[in-house]
């Protein structure tokens, strides 16, 4: 599922491209975060949809080596042990993937040379020639052997991030987060499952509503933020403070005083690590002192007032 840090990652960058397009209505760009959302969820099944796509691929190779007109013995003798696979039978008998990857017009089918590319690049690797000459394979080394193929061969593929981004623009950002989705959904099998247990877009309805919610909200209180933060930055050039910084610190003062069930400490730290991937060097001990003294102020003020949850 998506987690809140992948949604506030989300949010960060519609508030950062709202800010330089200002005259994009907020229901415009919210509608635009929440289809960036749907589509990275999209991207789960397309990535999942890899597996049967590989197994039909390798299919048809046995049925040309067996149809020579001069086979070899290995022709003759396919080892068929990944294409019949149990793991593979279980993502091919998944109705949902197979019902989302129709409707939606997923899959691989328009793409066969990055199936082709995928499927050379995976017969090469150490990892599943060990695999495929196992005196017994379980559905363990089935799920290891594919984790290593998502790991090893697709992520950081350039072939498969220039198809990706040819797809969809929002895609190539997303995939990395995606394949753990991918990861954790091989890891969940288990011996005698009839079904694939695939993750839900979101954990909870709370999360559904998270994303637009806080940037609906961080839009509309972000002036106000910026003034309130003025004075933890007096002895700082405002102009020189990067902006990505401003933003970030005041999406968690948003977060902080407008989110009543997330605790303190939780905003906090999601701001500060994202800060490490989206800001400079110096952004996290920077954002840290700041929210550290706006917290300890806003507090004073009754303005952050906490329930459930968010009293931990």
């Amino acid at each position: 599922m998506l987690s809140r840090r992948f949604l506030r990652i989300k949010v960060v960058k519609s508030l950062y491209s709202h800010l330089r397009t200002e005259d994009t209505p907020i229901a415009a760009a919210t509608k635009n975060l929440t289809h960036s959302i749907d589509k990275a969820y999209q991207l789960y099944f397309q990535m999942l949809s890899l597996i049967p796509a590989l197994a039909e691929y390798g299919r048809e190779r046995i049925e040309i080596g067996l149809n020579k007109r001069l086979p070899t013995y290995e022709d003759l003798n396919p080892n068929r042990r990944f294409v019949d696979s149990t793991v593979v039978a279980l993502f091919e008998r998944c109705d949902e993937l197979c019902d989302k990857t129709e409707r939606e017009g997923l899959g691989w089918t328009a793409y066969p040379e990055v199936v082709r590319h995928l499927y050379d690049l995976l017969t090469e690797q150490d990892f599943f020639i060990n695999y495929m000459n196992e005196p017994k394979a379980s559905l363990r080394s089935e799920v290891r052997m594919l984790e290593d193929f998502f790991i090893n061969c697709v992520q950081d593929n350039e072939l498969v991030e220039q198809t990706l981004e040819e797809m969809s623009l929002l895609w190539v950002d997303d995939l990395d987060y995606i394949l753990t989705m991918v990861l954790r959904t091989l890891r969940s099998l288990r011996e005698g499952d009839e079904k694939v247990a695939l993750l839900p877009q979101f954990k909870n309805s709370d999360d559904e509503k998270f994303a637009a919610d806080l940037f609906t909200r961080a839009v509309v209180d972000y002036t106000d933020n910026i003034d309130y933060l003025e004075k933890y930055t007096r002895n700082w050039d405002m102009e020189r403070i990067a902006s990505m910084d401003l933003l970030l610190l005041s999406l968690a003062m948003t977060e902080i005083t407008r989110f009543p069930s997330i605790p303190v400490k939780v905003s906090l730290d999601e701001y500060i690590e994202i800060s490490r991937y989206y800001s400079t060097l110096g952004s996290p001990q920077f954002i840290n002192g700041i929210l550290d003294k706006a917290v300890a102020d806003l507090t004073a003020e009754g303005r952050i007032v906490k329930t459930g949850r968010g009293l931990l």
